[in-house]
């Protein structure tokens, strides 16, 4: 009987964390190579250029939002309307503004809005604990102000 009661409760444990493993945010080092090829192949990533933290609120396939040590990007590809597609992205040297948004509906993640020259605007979403949340938005940001000149 404690057998089956263990076996069933590692059972759920594992595909808990099998569900989840998409919704947690990795590093360039430990993103798949074939999630490094798709982003590159949507023009979000060049060969120069490295992957610093990575996060995907939906299959990373579908989903992604990042900052590399060139650029902040955010994108979503829409299997059933090519018109929802989105490839946002913009060069440190073309923001002028991040804000943060950590609060936010259950629905949502929190993100942040990265502003450009052209006054043209995206998200970036993040989930996470509040202390993963605000390591990526510092970084971000700390990476911005390093490199915007």
């Amino acid at each position: 009987m404690h057998f089956r009661i263990f076996y069933i409760l590692t059972s759920i444990v594992l595909t808990s964390l099998v569900s989840c493993s998409n919704e947690k945010i990795e590093t360039g080092l430990t993103l798949k190579k074939n999630t490094q090829n798709l982003i590159k192949s949507l023009g979000l990533l060049s060969e120069d250029e490295q992957i610093i933290k990575y996060y995907s609120n939906f299959k990373k396939h579908k989903a992604g939002n990042f900052f590399t040590t060139k650029r902040i990007a955010h994108y979503w590809i829409d299997d059933y309307n090519k018109e929802k597609n989105d490839t946002s992205f913009a060069y440190y040297y073309e923001i002028v503004n991040i804000d943060t948004l950590y609060n936010v509906p259950d629905t949502f993640a929190p993100y942040m809005t990265v502003t450009k020259k052209d006054g043209s605007k995206f998200n970036v979403y993040i989930d996470g604990s509040k202390n993963e949340i605000k390591s990526f938005f510092d970084e971000v940001i700390m990476m911005w102000e390093e490199r915007k000149n």
